[in-house]
């Protein structure tokens, strides 16, 4: 078995685990969050991240 699994393994994967009555919506949900996380731990693993300070850096600019 490959070390990471194919968008469509993993979709699978997930669908199975999920309720026999879930919804789309349920599904489309819990594959959007399921990118969203793999994406991010892309982005750490590749170093794009930001620090706590740069972070609170943002959120005054947005806030003011």
């Amino acid at each position: 078995m490959p070390a990471t699994l194919s968008a469509k393994q993993a979709s699978l994967r997930l669908i199975e685990r999920l309720d026999e009555d879930v919804t789309f919506e349920d599904i489309i949900y819990e594959l959007y969050f399921l990118q969203k996380v793999e994406r991010g731990l892309k982005d750490v693993k590749e170093g794009r991240t930001l620090s706590h300070e740069e972070v609170r850096k943002e959120f005054e600019k947005w806030l003011s």
